[in-house]
């Protein structure tokens, strides 16, 4: 450490010479200019002393000897004659004297000012630095006009000296501390930075009413640098709840400091009955605010588009499959897109797949296949309008697609949100956005859009898990599914708690069932009071044949209880990949299943089946297990995360253990079930499904058909403080370089093949131009695809 104490000081009188020098010389300047204003005042009056002296002289020769005419009769007394005579020698006397030179001079000589003023400092000087109380103020010591003036301060006049007397304490206290070996002691027992407080104080005092914010001490700048950062370690497989704890936990340490002084009672005991996180935010909020720190904008932005065509909103509704693939991603979408539509208050415009014919013969059912997009816009309305009973009034669009055989799904090809209109992109409800953006490599969801949706129908997981090596896939799908939902996304909707857990996500089932099924069961529940036998055949499983869909487990459970099931008979309806297999394998435990072809649940076929037996656990909320409650069937189902929304349901039988699977199937093979009421038809509805997606995914404060409403009827405090957009957000930082890591990994067309991508799907190809009338793709660099 240097000490600075080791070099020679200057003394204090030296200190005071500099001081005061510096001083003398801005008092010389001003004597300097008030001299020069002087001599100018002297000139100007020498000046009108000469014109005054000449036109007295004019005056007093214009009548020399001041003779008096000779008086008449008619305009002269003798009276005046007489004072005029009086007068005249002294007229005479004045002229005399006033023409004299020596009358200028003396008159100059006694009322011109000094010519010179010279002001000696050393008064001031030794009134510092003397112990004297006094002070001396010396003028014109040498001017042979004045003499010295000796001038003591009084009682009255102490507190013009007041500051010299502050400024001599002072320079006494630094001399004190520069004889120590440390010139800086003084900041280990913070002396000197109360003193520097309270100056700053003094200098800067504020009103009596204001009130002091406290700022952030440490704990809560460790709680908010902790929130900020659950998208980082939401990446790293940290657990959400722990962290939360963590930060509720810091909050409620420094709880004291979270009610800001400048509350009133009643708002404190608002914010106090806040979660620690909320009483954070406002906190942050408070202390921006009494720095006169704000932002235009907020945490929470109005989403409109400035740029939106006839001031109506727009709503994009864009999925992964299409008619006539009958699964769930093509079906559920269609309804959400005619009922949001039906509400009037929003245009809707439904994005789906257009496959190549190529495409089109492996997927679509029955030879059926479309030469033009027209073509099948025309199938998917004339389905969708026979179901719903109205007239849809909503757009349908295609984007470029591939179908994978090895996935057994459809990628996109090329940048699915170009094929959205600049003008209509308002909000977007990304059906399976994991599935959408695996190797998406366009703009930003979030950039082009003012609100994105995603709504997960698929547990993708679960399938990974049943193919080789399917734990390591899983692990890399899990962490890439909640890249992309973070990066792309404002919410995310999951049909039910049995898929991962993924950003900015809640639970909600916001499917319905096609209305026709609630025809059936207003059937059945009208056949039961006219006393007519409603179901005339037994149980039925229903679903595409493969071993993911419930199969694997419907086998081991038959194989397992085979005795106790022993008059049982089960009909399957289905087809797909692993037909063949899971029909030899029945075949082979002896087990008493009768498989049938694949059809529509709606089928004529399949309303006298009295019970659905589902046991999937793949499924997130199976569309088949809604759709037989909706007829008035019992449902024997898993006690699983995707059945907890079908449990409320009293025909909704649900079994944990394979013993309990048989109690559960002679239950419902015995008994008959019970009518659905009203509210029950309702809750299946689409009509609820629609209003339930617009409040979760707050859809509904985006269109503006909420208001905000204050606790109580008092306004909130905490809604009065604007949360600045300029505070420190991680969250957004995290989100943009996870959006930019995606981009530049989806560029490279060799990590896309060795991800599992479909060769060329970067781009759309040529055929795709052909089909939909896109200019031609642009050409491709066969290593990096740039």
């Amino acid at each position: 450490m240097i000490n600075l104490a080791m070099g020679t000081r200057p003394s204090t009188s030296d200190t005071a010479e500099k001081a005061f020098s510096f001083i003398s010389k801005g008092l010389r300047e001003v004597r300097d200019s008030a001299g020069a204003d002087i001599q100018l005042i002297r000139a100007r009056a020498t000046s009108f002393k000469d014109l005054a002296d000449r036109e007295l002289e004019n005056f007093l020769h214009s009548s020399p000897v001041f003779s008096v005419p000779a008086p008449s009769p008619m305009d002269s007394s003798i009276a005046e004659l007489e004072f005029v005579k009086r007068i005249q020698p002294k007229l005479s006397e004045f002229r005399r004297a006033y023409s004299s030179p020596d009358f200028s001079r003396k008159m100059l000589e006694r009322w011109s000012p000094a010519t010179s003023i010279r002001i000696d400092l050393s008064g001031i000087r030794n009134a510092v630095v003397s112990d004297d109380k006094g002070g001396l103020l010396d003028l014109e010591r040498d001017s042979p006009r004045h003499r010295i003036r000796r001038i003591w301060m009084k009682e009255t006049e102490e507190a013009e000296w007041e500051p010299i007397r502050q400024l001599k304490e002072k320079f006494k206290e630094f001399e004190q501390k520069s004889q120590s070996n440390d010139i800086f002691g003084g900041f280990r027992s913070k002396e000197l930075v109360q003193k520097v407080k309270l100056s700053l104080k003094s200098f800067c005092k504020e009103p009596e009413d204001s009130k002091e914010v406290p700022p952030l001490d440490l704990s809560e700048l460790f709680a908010y640098l902790v929130k900020q950062s659950l998208p980082l370690f939401d990446q790293l497989g940290i657990r959400t709840d722990l962290c939360d704890k963590i930060v509720e936990s810091l909050c409620n340490k420094g709880k004291y400091h979270l009610l800001p002084h400048s509350l009133s009672g009643e708002e404190a005991s608002l914010i106090e009955h806040q979660n620690g996180s909320d009483s954070l935010d406002f906190r942050i909020a408070s202390v921006l605010q009494s720095t006169g720190h704000h932002s235009d904008t907020g945490y929470w932005t109005d989403f409109v588009n400035d740029d939106i065509a006839d001031n109506k909103r727009h709503v994009a509704i864009v999925t992964t499959a299409s008619l006539p693939w009958m699964t769930g991603t093509a079906v559920n979408p269609l309804f959400r897109a005619a009922y949001l539509a039906k509400l009037g208050k929003q245009k809707v415009t439904l994005v789906v797949p257009w496959l190549c014919m190529t495409d089109q013969e492996l997927v679509y059912p029955s030879n059926l296949s479309f030469s033009s997009p027209e073509e099948q816009e025309a199938y998917i309305r004339g389905w969708l309008e026979e179901r719903v009973g109205f007239k849809t009034d909503f757009k349908i669009s295609f984007y470029p697609g591939k179908f994978s055989r090895e996935r057994r799904s459809i990628i996109p090809a090329g940048d699915t949100t170009q094929f959205i209109p600049s003008r209509r992109a308002d909000i977007a409800i990304l059906e399976e956005p994991e599935h959408l953006n695996w190797y998406h490599h366009g703009k930003r969801w979030t950039d082009k859009f003012n609100h994105v949706i995603g709504v997960v129908h698929t547990n993708y997981l679960e399938y990974i898990k049943r193919e080789k090596n399917g734990a390591i896939q899983a692990f890399l799908v899990k962490h890439i599914n909640n890249m992309v939902t973070r990066a792309y996304c404002h919410k995310v909707l999951k049909l039910s708690a049995a898929t991962q857990d993924l950003p900015r996500s809640v639970v909600c089932n916001v499917h319905g069932v096609n209305p026709k099924f609630l025809k059936v069961g207003e059937k059945v529940a009208s056949e039961k009071e006219s006393g007519q036998q409603a179901f005339s055949k037994g149980a039925y499983f229903l679903g595409k044949m493969v071993w993911a869909k419930g199969y694997k487990e419907l086998i081991d459970l038959l194989a397992k209880n085979k005795n106790e099931l022993q008059d049982f008979d089960l009909d399957v309806y289905g087809n797909g990949e692993d037909s063949h297999e899971v029909q030899s394998t029945a075949q082979k435990l002896q087990l008493n299943v009768n498989f049938l072809k694949g059809r529509d649940h709606a089928d004529d076929s399949l309303h006298g089946y009295k019970v659905f037996i589902n046991p999937s656990i793949s499924d997130v909320l199976c569309t088949a297990t809604a759709e037989a409650l909706a007829m008035g069937k019992f449902v024997v189902c898993a006690d699983h995360p995707s059945n907890h929304f079908f449990r409320a349901f009293p025909n909704c039988l649900t079994y944990k253990t394979s013993e309990e699977f048989v109690v559960r199937v002679k239950e419902a093979m015995a008994n008959e079930p019970q009518p659905l009421t009203a509210v029950q038809m309702y809750d299946l509805s689409w009509e609820a499904a629609t209003q339930r997606f617009i409040e979760y995914s707050e859809l509904d404060k985006v269109l503006g058909a909420s208001e905000e409403r204050s606790v109580e009827g008092k306004v909130d405090r905490a809604s009065k403080i604007k949360k600045s957009a300029s505070t420190p957000c991680l969250s957004r930082v995290v989100d943009g370089g996870l959006a930019f890591a995606h981009y530049c990994l989806t560029g490279s067309e060799l990590l896309r093949l060795s991800t599992g991508a479909i060769p060329g799907t970067r781009d759309y190809d040529k055929q795709h131009c052909v089909d939909l009338q896109l200019p031609p793709p642009p050409v491709q660099n066969p290593m990096y695809g740039w």
